[in-house]
């Protein structure tokens, strides 16, 4: 007996809009999808700008004519220390926002949709945080463009005014983890910026923003010592002004990471129970 055997050949497996073909980094892809939503959030309420457009011309108008001469005589050697630390106090400030609104969101319902479609858990949150780079791009052009045409003037070279500017907007990204969190923990918006404002202020007030450290009390000086705002401050004022710096900006990068290492965990256990 002969035995036949038959040899097929493979078929190819059908295509179909089924089919889909995983793309890589899937975290990176979807928050960069949903810093997208933000900033078109952002565009469609301008309104929601006006504490990075407006609050730093109003606070450098006003401390520097009324309390310029007092603090420094005279009104141009103050904005000059004052402007860089200014810019600090307001960019801290405006990462409280992002709080707000991802507890609004939470409220609307807007992440159990989220929670619905087939993204890493924690884009939502880090789209957010990504989205806001551009409320701080806008608070340090701002400040700088108010702070010109009242007479401030860059006295070092271009590339360590960028620096300066970058490193403001790293502490403002990284410090915005710190307003996720509280927005993902308490119940209403308006408790997340109280809050925030709670946090925020000391740090600005006790610190060298509006005058030097070596001022203000002996028993305060420990807290400005090891606070976030003076270290970058000190910092701006060294890559603005060539004032010297010390290890400020090292200093600056270190709470950069602190502030991240800690909240950034500590915002996605809480936001995965509330959700």
């Amino acid at each position: 007996m002969t035995t036949l055997t038959e040899h097929r050949t493979p078929r190819a497996m059908p295509t179909s809009a089924a089919t889909v073909t995983r793309k890589p980094f899937p975290l990176v892809r979807h928050s960069l999808s949903l810093a997208k939503r933000s900033l078109i959030k952002t565009w469609r309420t301008p309104e929601a700008l006006i504490d990075v457009t407006l609050q730093p011309a109003i606070f450098l108008v006003i401390f520097v004519y009324i309390f310029g001469g007092a603090v420094a005589g005279d009104t141009h050697t103050y904005l000059q220390f004052l402007l860089p630390g200014i810019l600090a106090q307001t960019i801290a400030t405006g990462a409280i926002a992002i709080g707000v609104n991802l507890n609004t969101d939470l409220e609307k319902g807007i992440f159990d949709r989220f929670k619905s479609l087939p993204i890493p858990r924690s884009a939502p949150l880090i789209g957010a945080v990504l989205g806001d780079v551009v409320r701080y791009v806008i608070v340090t052009v701002m400040t700088l463009g108010i702070g010109y045409l009242m007479g401030f003037r860059i006295l070092t070279d271009p590339l360590s005014a960028v620096a300066g500017c970058l490193l403001a907007v790293v502490f403002a990204l990284s410090l915005s983890w710190v307003s996720v969190f509280v927005g993902m923990k308490v119940r209403t918006s308006g408790a997340v910026q109280g809050i925030m404002f709670l946090i925020i202020m000391p740090l600005s007030f006790a610190s060298n923003v509006f005058v030097p450290a070596g001022t203000l009390p002996g028993w305060m000086q420990t807290f400005v010592a090891w606070n976030p705002l003076t270290h970058l401050v000190e910092a701006m004022r060294g890559l603005f002004l060539g004032t010297p710096m010390g290890e400020s900006v090292y200093w600056t990068l270190a709470w950069c990471v602190g502030l991240v290492a800690v909240f950034l965990p500590l915002a996605m256990r809480a936001y995965r129970r509330k959700v």
